[in-house]
């Protein structure tokens, strides 16, 4: 953001859009004070003290009482951009909203730009890059466990951890650039033993943290869950039973689902995206097979596939299906129910044995085939609760939501890995007895990448890219 516009003093509705009781509006700038004090009549706002909240009326540059507000001011630099802040609470009426955003801008305000009050607080130091990304997550989280996660990265724990390897970096940079200032004694100032030692720890971390990815991602945007199986096995009616809601058609004529069936469900903190799709099977129906086909498409895109057996069908086509695609999907997250146990709940699966000659190293990728399958009931509910484990388990592959620091964020994932080529070359320098002027020079790219997450290292660009993102008045 140019200078000159740092200079201005912004304005918008910072609730969302439309009508409601209340809509606040926020002025942000050296002249907020000023600006909203001359519309207002009641107690001096220029004179009211910081975090104080004042009834008063709200009156246009031509004199028309447009409502009866709430102005609460917050001073510099107590306040969320760092600036002055006035936020006027007003009647929720769209026109009420309208013609006081545009009054302001008559007295000198400017119309706030997507995320600009975001901005301003990066910009004043009152957030690093990674928490600004925390406030936009923030305020779109649609789940506890999403919530969780935003106001881990807004107050700073995410940054926190980065800060902390980037501190063990500059040593360890610090180190080899001392090193290079005394070439000429041949001193060797940095142990390469802890130095390997440091950075393989460093490197741990870093790894960890772009392992989460797969799952903060999932969680932060909504569990896709795939429910597959041979026509007739009862997906749809467990689509039902998990949503609560007669959402899919139920029949006994094979084929009844031909397409995607969507919906989300919130279930102990966490939002899933359930996907009920047609019944896998060999048809000539031209319709159904396409149906078939988006249902394969789909699976391989969701992150936990509920693979239903039916134990009153012949067990052989259904076995092969599944064998077929873990072989084309190794690592891919499958739950094995054998449905309608109120009918037949002899354990047919444990018979099956996978036959192909990759099948020991699948059991030990995916954790499925070699697994009891749950006994399980849409029409009465048996095994729901351990089906709702198992999810739950595979959902957070083993991080929790609640403690753990876990990356939701694409930019921040691309730049963990980023850092980890140049540190890897970094340590096999290392162990290669590479000129430490190679191996700092590996560190200086590793601590670039780490420092583009929370802005340490940022260009104009980044900073358009990531708020012109957020909403307006945010």
């Amino acid at each position: 953001m140019e200078q000159f516009e740092m200079n201005r003093t912004i304005t918008a509705v910072s609730t969302a859009p439309g009508a409601g009781g209340i809509a606040v509006i926020r002025i942000s700038g050296t002249k907020a004070i000023e600006i909203a004090d001359s519309a207002w009549k009641g107690k001096s706002l220029t004179d009211a003290l910081s975090h104080t909240a004042h009834l008063g009326k709200y009156y246009s540059t031509s004199g028309d009482l447009l409502d009866e507000a709430v102005a609460t001011i917050f001073r510099a630099p107590a306040s969320f951009t760092g600036e002055d802040v006035v936020e006027i609470s007003v009647h929720g009426s769209r026109w009420i909203q309208k013609e006081i955003i545009a009054d302001l801008i008559r007295r000198g305000a400017y119309a706030a730009a997507p995320g600009e009050f975001t901005q301003r607080a990066f910009i004043n130091g009152r957030l690093d890059l990674a928490q600004a990304e925390g406030v936009a997550d923030l305020i779109a989280s649609s789940s506890r466990a999403a919530h969780k996660l935003a106001i881990s990265q807004t107050r700073g724990g995410f940054s926190r951890e980065l800060e902390l390897l980037r501190e063990k970096l500059v040593d360890f940079a610090s180190l080899l650039e001392l090193e290079l200032d005394f070439s000429e004694e041949d001193v060797e100032f940095a142990d390469r033993t802890r130095l390997s030692e440091l950075g393989n720890a460093i490197m741990k971390k870093i790894t960890r943290l772009a392992n989460s990815y797969s799952s903060g991602a999932a969680l932060k945007n909504g569990v896709p869950v795939v429910i597959a199986g041979i026509p007739n096995a009862g997906k749809s009616s467990l689509l039902n039973l998990l949503l609560s809601d007669d959402k899919a058609i139920v029949s006994d004529i094979p084929g009844t689902t031909r397409d995607i069936i969507e919906d989300t469900a919130e279930i102990d903190g966490i939002l899933y995206r359930f996907i009920d799709t047609a019944g896998l099977r060999t048809t000539s129906d031209k319709v159904e097979k396409l149906g078939i086909e988006r249902a394969r498409l789909q699976m391989t895109k969701a992150s936990i596939i509920i693979w239903i057996i039916d134990p009153t069908s012949p067990l052989q086509p259904q076995t092969q299906e599944l064998d077929t695609f873990i072989s084309n999907n190794l690592g891919s997250k499958i739950i094995l129910l054998q449905n309608k146990s109120d009918i037949n709940n002899s354990p047919l699966f444990e018979q099956h044995h996978i036959t192909a000659s990759t099948a020991e190293n699948r059991c030990k990728s995916v954790m499925t085939s070699c697994m009891k399958p749950i006994l399980f009931s849409a029409y009465t509910g048996e095994g729901l609760e351990e089906l709702i484990e198992k999810l739950h388990n595979l959902a957070t592959d083993g991080y929790n939501p609640d403690s753990d620091l876990i990356v939701t964020n694409a930019r921040h994932y691309q730049a963990l890995l980023q850092a980890q080529a140049p540190l890897r070359q970094a340590l096999a320098g290392i162990d290669n007895g590479i000129s430490a002027d190679f191996i700092a020079q590996d560190i200086r790219e590793t601590l670039h990448h780490l420092g583009t997450i929370t802005g340490a290292i940022t260009t104009d660009t980044l900073l358009h890219t990531i708020f012109s993102r957020f909403c307006i008045g945010k």
